[in-house]
């Protein structure tokens, strides 16, 4: 267990001032942190690296097949917003030397130790991700982003990935997303006060989900900021129905929503609620 001492700010985790939002992220995740004992000591599944038998149903696996494709072992990779540090220790034992921060004091200290558990060496830091003074320019080979984007302002967070990212550095994302026509659908009355309310509990089950105050899913207009700033961006479209009508956890139907994006082509892109992509870094990007 950690002890709460463990959550004071490191003199060189000192965060700058932060916005009203990222105050608002600050606190939520304190607190969530706290309901979390034990954490620390749980070690970090490695399935994902070692599993023969792949998922390609499921973006998570397939944002690592690309991970593994681009063989990480002696890179420096970023990762941000690194929560309890599992992206961090897995790149990590594939051989990278790696560089995480989170906004978090109290998830930066639980991603220590458990890093320490898992005899990794890696450089975490506190540190909000559109203010990255503690990294110099051209840093990284490749940057990682899980879930991250839709906690933070996209246009200064990549402006910093940018600029600790060398110039053709690799940058892979795994992404919550949805289209600007889907997310008015998703807001109207009929949805928001009556389907979500009930498809809540059968999706997320009983536990709360994770939803900061300020999250949402990054629409198109977001997303093509991102992708401007890389080289023949690849991108993969998942959750037609999967984490809408569907949980995650029925695989027949994970497998079955796959196979309707690849079927929908460029549709895909208005009806997803993930997306996997790749790309690197564009000379005038930097």
């Amino acid at each position: 267990m950690i002890g709460s001492d463990a959550f004071a700010i490191a003199a060189d985790d000192e965060l700058p001032a932060l916005t009203p939002r990222q105050e608002r992220e600050f606190a939520y995740h304190r607190a969530r942190a706290a309901t979390l004992d034990g954490l620390a000591e749980k070690p970090v599944a490695t399935d994902v690296l070692s599993e023969v038998r792949r998922r390609p149903w499921n973006a998570y696996w397939s944002l690592y097949d690309r991970i593994i494709a681009a063989s990480p072992a002696g890179k420096r990779v970023l990762v941000p917003g690194s929560g309890f540090g599992d992206d961090a220790i897995r790149l990590a034992l594939l051989g990278a030397r790696v560089s995480a921060f989170d906004l978090s004091p109290e998830s930066v200290a639980i991603a220590r130790e458990r890093a320490e558990r898992a005899g990794c060496e890696i450089d975490f830091r506190v540190a909000p991700a559109e203010a990255l003074a503690a990294y110099d320019d051209g840093t990284f080979d490749m940057v990682v982003f899980v879930d991250i984007l839709h906690h933070v302002e996209i246009a200064a967070t990549l402006r910093e990935v940018v600029r600790v990212t060398r110039d053709g550095g690799l940058v892979l994302g795994d992404e919550l997303y949805t289209h600007s026509l889907l997310q008015r659908v998703r807001e109207s009355v009929p949805i928001a006060r009556v389907a979500y309310p009930l498809l809540r509990r059968w999706i997320y089950g009983r536990g709360e989900p994770y939803i900061t105050p300020d999250e949402h899913k990054i629409d198109e207009a977001e997303l093509a900021l991102v992708l401007g700033a890389l080289e023949a961006p690849q991108l993969e479209w998942f959750g037609l129905v999967e984490g809408r009508l569907f949980p995650s956890r029925m695989v027949w139907a994970s497998r079955v929503d796959r196979a309707a994006m690849r079927i929908a082509g460029r549709a895909a892109a208005r009806l997803a609620s993930r997306v996997v992509f790749s790309g690197t870094i564009r000379a005038s990007a930097v």
